[in-house]
């Protein structure tokens, strides 16, 4: 006999268990994604590698903020249906006599155990699980010594918030349920529906057009505010632009749910299931919008490595020279007779090669002066005979590298672009060219750029104006540019990787410099201010990378050394050990938020199940088949996997679209890029088959929950 309320709270606990096990499970798994996501985002493994400001850190940041929310919204979906089914029981022991006071302390008391051994779980496992799948990554993909993860352990604060974020709702919403007056109300609180009101079809094709009208203002507002305005907007509020996407979104939710995509003939094949979907539909709305807001940022991380990946190795497949490398006059460096003598010790036959003198010179240009106002940070430029150095090549240099004539008469210039006129951060339009140390200086006109890979952002001069400019400069202001080819560059490898050795063995300690040091711009930093934030002192505080040279394989080297060699063998083979940190990030949050949309998709799916478990033992009562039930538990199904599946991908790509044909480049998408676009292709190929399976066995499930057979043949 039970003498306590307790006892029979306890007894009412046990029988109830499924529904504590969901809500257990929901906040285990979100604290869990939570912690292995930041555990990954704040490593210094991975900080290293992403400058601060830069795009891939915002990209991180930004994904992180989607999967922050999609696991809020899911969480506090899967308490609020907890207390909906235990309202019953709630409004029971209040008619029985029961105080709110017992019934809110024994509800405090099961939440406090199952929240806080929940989340607590999902906190400690949750660096473990990163740990192991980085450690899968580093098995399967490429494993360096770069890639050794380090946890920064200010990193469990943002899973402690979150913790503390799903423990707090917890509690209200729990202490809400039980304050409401109305016994009755209490009592039928489970069996209440969240119908939406009638929605009009066009709220389909709008929603579309606000989508993709969303999309492409939001993408452009930044550039607009910062070319057209000069200003730079606050964090954030380029992020209002964006509404118009979400609206339109919630609106082709809301017409899927209520109406469908079929034609009003099909109306009545379709009613169950639309009808179902309708009495349930605000919850389906918000849980497929926290599902394609998640696919979205999913493939966004997926979408990288084959963007990155295609457009190198096409790069690498198409460059006009094997082997290039430049290095300054004062540093000693292999030329002809070394490198053939090299080559012979490999095995390899050097089959022409050209070195030939380039000079850097000042250049003009309009420099970005910003200044602080009431509205922010705006911007303005004034030109400068000065503002920065540019390496410069003789007409007949350049010949004899490319074998390429360039006919130039005095106060001529041509500027060197890549091959698909890509490369939007280099201007090839100068009017004025200056010898910085004896200011010596010619007007110059700028012809249509040159085409050429393996040079990019060089200059080429008339011979004549080249040696007048030449005059007086020391060697740190001399380079020397050395191209050369080899027969079956294939099978060069242990070559490259001697010579690229040797190469950074014998460069000394004043060449160890960022890819964007720049010795004008250093001089105008120190008058202005008293220091250069890329002098190697002051880098690191700065956010960008200090380059060492006992680190030469660190993707941070590979990718930012100034002088870095260009071996297309060495490139092509290194290539994913070069960006390793950069792919396994991307895939590593990939996999985390494919999870949140499979584990949210599977809850709701089964949520409808069983929320509607007595409508389909009705339909039986009245005589519909096995086959018109299992069709109808089938379409709800397929419309919370498939709407999300299909409009968050379309809305990601369409969005890679216009990132790459507003990136700068004259020629809209490139072909390299457009390679990019079909290799990401793939990407959704190989996904949509497992969002499929997980369609079918979520499918499978609720089919098993409802007794509903698969009839032969269906899908």
């Amino acid at each position: 006999m039970m003498r306590h309320f307790s006892e029979v709270y306890a007894l009412m606990r046990r029988k109830n268990k499924k529904q504590y096990a969901l809500l257990a499970g929901c906040c285990f798994f979100s604290v869990l994604l939570i912690t292995a996501y930041v555990c990954i985002m704040r490593a210094p493994t991975i900080l290293n590698v992403l400058p601060e400001g830069g795009d891939s850190r915002k990209q991180v940041m930004m994904i992180f903020a989607l999967a922050v929310l999609g696991c809020a919204v899911f969480t506090t979906y899967a308490s609020g249906l907890f207390f909906r089914q235990k309202s019953r029981e709630t409004g029971v022991f209040l008619a029985l006599g029961a105080s709110r006071a017992q019934v809110r302390g024994e509800l405090y008391r099961e939440l406090g155990v199952l929240s806080l051994g929940s989340c607590a779980a999902g906190a400690v496992l949750g660096g473990p699980l990163a740990w192991g799948l980085w450690q899968v990554f580093r098995l399967c993909v490429v494993d360096t010594e770069e890639m050794r993860l380090v946890f920064d352990p200010h990193a469990y604060l943002w899973s402690l918030s979150f913790s503390a974020f799903v423990i707090f709702m917890m509690f209200f919403l729990g202490g809400r349920s039980v304050k409401r007056t109305n016994i009755i109300d209490i009592v039928q609180e489970s069996h209440k529906s969240e119908p939406i009101r009638d929605v009009p079809r066009w709220y389909g094709p709008v929603g579309i057009g606000l989508l993709l009208l969303g999309v492409f203002v939001g993408y452009m507002s930044s550039s607009f505010f910062v070319l057209v305005l000069h200003w730079y907007p606050p964090e954030g509020l380029t992020g209002i632009f964006y509404i118009p996407a979400l609206v339109g979104l919630y609106m082709i939710l809301l017409h899927t749910v209520v109406n469908g995509w079929n034609s009003k003939k099909k109306l009545y094949k379709d009613l169950i299931a639309t009808s179902q979907m309708r009495f349930q539909g605000r919850q389906t709305v918000r849980n497929m919008l926290v599902m394609t807001l998640l696919i979205a940022g999913a493939y966004f991380g997926s979408f990288y490595a084959p963007m990155l990946g295609t457009g190198s190795m096409i790069s690498y497949d198409t460059r006009p020279v094997d082997y290039v490398y430049n290095f300054r006059a004062d540093q000693d460096l292999p030329l002809e007779d070394e490198v053939r003598t090299m080559a012979e010790e490999y095995g390899v036959t050097v089959t022409d090669f050209a070195a030939v003198p380039m000079i850097r010179l000042a250049v003009d240009g309009d420099h970005m002066i910003e200044e602080e106002g009431p509205v922010g940070t705006t911007w303005r430029t004034e030109y400068e005979e000065v503002v920065s150095s540019e390496l410069f090549l003789s007409a007949s240099g350049y010949e004899e590298l490319t074998g390429e004539p360039v006919d130039l008469a005095p106060g001529e210039i041509r500027g060197v672009m890549d091959a698909e006129g890509s490369r939007f951060a280099f201007s090839p339009n100068r009017n004025l060219v200056t010898n910085y140390i004896t200011k010596e200086r010619i007007s110059v006109t700028s012809l249509e750029p040159l085409r050429y890979d393996s040079l990019f952002a060089r200059y080429v001069m008339n011979d004549e104006d080249f040696a007048a400019l030449s005059a007086g400069l020391p060697d740190e202001w001399r380079e020397t540019q050395v191209c050369f080819n080899v027969e079956n560059c294939a099978e060069t490898y242990d070559f490259a990787k001697a010579l690229f050795n040797e190469i950074v063995d014998r460069s000394t300690i004043e060449v160890a410099q960022f890819s964007g040091w720049d010795p004008v711009v250093r001089d105008w930093y120190i008058m202005k201010e008293g220091i250069y934030f890329l002098d190697r002192e002051h880098a690191a505080e700065a956010g960008f990378t200090v380059i060492n040279y006992d680190q030469r394989d660190s993707s941070a080297f590979r990718m930012d050394w100034q002088y870095m060699p260009a071996f297309r063998i060495l490139d092509k083979a290194d290539f994913v050990k070069t960006t390793a940190v950069f792919i396994i990030l991307f895939v590593f949050v990939a996999v985390v938020c494919f999870s949140a949309v499979f584990v949210i998709g599977y809850t709701r799916c089964m949520t409808i199940a069983l929320t509607n478990r007595k409508v389909y033992e009705d339909l039986r009562h009245l005589g519909a088949s096995n086959g018109y039930i299992y069709r109808s538990v089938r379409g709800q199904v397929k419309r919370v996997f498939l709407v999300p599946a299909l409009v968050g991908t379309g809305l990601i790509y369409i969005f890679y679209m216009i990132i790459l044909y507003f990136n700068g480049s004259p020629l809209g998408i490139t072909p390299s890029e457009a390679a990019g676009l079909l290799a990401a292709l793939a990407v959704v190929a190989a996904v949509s088959v497992l969002i499929y399976a997980v369609y079918r066995m979520t499918l499978l499930h609720v089919c098993k929950q409802l007794a509903v057979r698969r009839p032969k043949g269906g899908q």
